[in-house]
């Protein structure tokens, strides 16, 4: 029924209705925006209020306390009946034929407003703003805490008004309006992948592990030898093994010790021999010996080889 103040200029428009859903009526588009169909009697009482254009109205559900605000699209409904958006009733918790209170009202232009995805679907979309601009076209206010609902390529994605500014519920008709969008509702940060840590004993038995195995593959002095006059040796390099192996600086000990070892000899030795005199029993006596004996070693086996005589072969003539 009417309120009281019809016929006067600057009274609300206020009226109660039964809701239907837009399938009910065969008004499938009506899904894409917030407009409703409202019966010929509203556009008759709201004509002679000289209610301001663009219209809007706010919805009230005074069994829930649930608000919500729309436009009117077109006044060709039953009387007692309006037809709205099923997305609509979800947002105000209503069934088909359950009363909703309408209200003419006034709300300012949207400057800003904050969107949030329910799944990441959406942003898979080839150009998600393009579409939500398109889809906006068809909305003349927005309310925050409402969840709109935008149709592309045969599917439904919902989004959810998460913040709107000047106020609570803005107009967004022929207005310049900032959109931002907020991490979908099962939006998931990736995980950084974290490598297993290695116990510090482990590490340590790898690393002797690996030091034994470069031992074993390292053979020094594994050459052969070979002679001036093209003999096989007969000496053969025995190998060491890896636990008698010293360190470069011991082997450096070694070379330096055996190098000075015979220096400091032949100085104690010319120390005690004096020039001219020969001393018996010396150590420097001692060492020619074995040299001599060596030397006499290695001329027996070329006294055996035939010796080179030079010019002994035999001459031959031309003539027979």
């Amino acid at each position: 029924m009417f309120y009281a103040g019809y016929g006067y200029h600057g009274s609300n428009f206020e009226q109660t209705y039964r809701c239907y859903p837009a399938s009910f009526f065969d008004k499938p588009h009506l899904e894409g925006g917030d407009k409703v169909i409202m019966p010929p009697s509203a556009l008759d009482r709201l004509a002679s209020l000289h209610i301001e254009y663009p219209m809007l109205f706010e919805l009230h559900n005074d069994a829930t306390q649930r608000i919500s605000h729309c436009g009117v699209l077109e006044f060709v409904a039953e009387e007692g009946m309006i037809i709205m958006p099923y997305w609509m009733m979800q947002n105000m918790l209503l069934q088909e034929g359950d009363t909703v209170r309408v209200k003419n009202t006034t709300l300012p232009k949207g400057t800003y407003v904050k969107l949030q995805p329910h799944t990441t679907d959406f942003l898979d979309i080839s150009n998600p703003k393009a579409i939500l601009e398109k889809t906006l076209r068809n909305f003349s206010c927005l309310t925050t805490g409402d969840s709109i609902m935008v149709a592309y390529n045969n599917k439904q994605y919902y989004i959810d008004i998460v913040e709107t500014k000047p106020a609570s519920a803005v107009s967004i008709i022929e207005t310049d309006c900032e959109v931002d969008f907020a991490p979908p509702l099962d939006y998931k940060e990736p995980e950084n992948p974290q490598q297993p840590s290695v116990p510090a004993s482990e590490a340590t038995a790898e690393d002797e592990n690996a030091k034994v195995e470069d031992e074993l593959k390292f053979k020094p002095f594994t050459g052969s030898g070979k002679r001036l006059d093209g003999k096989a040796s007969k000496l053969q390099a025995t190998e060491v093994p890896s636990a008698s192996r010293s360190s470069p600086s011991d082997s450096n000990k070694r070379v330096n010790q055996e190098t000075l070892a015979p220096a400091s000899s032949g100085a104690s030795n010319s120390t005690r021999q004096k020039s001219g005199k020969l001393v018996f029993g010396s150590s420097a006596n001692n060492n020619k010996e074995p040299q001599k004996a060596s030397v006499k070693d290695d001329e027996s086996p070329k006294k055996d080889e035939p010796k080179f005589q030079a010019f002994s072969g035999k001459s031959y003539s031309l003539k027979r």
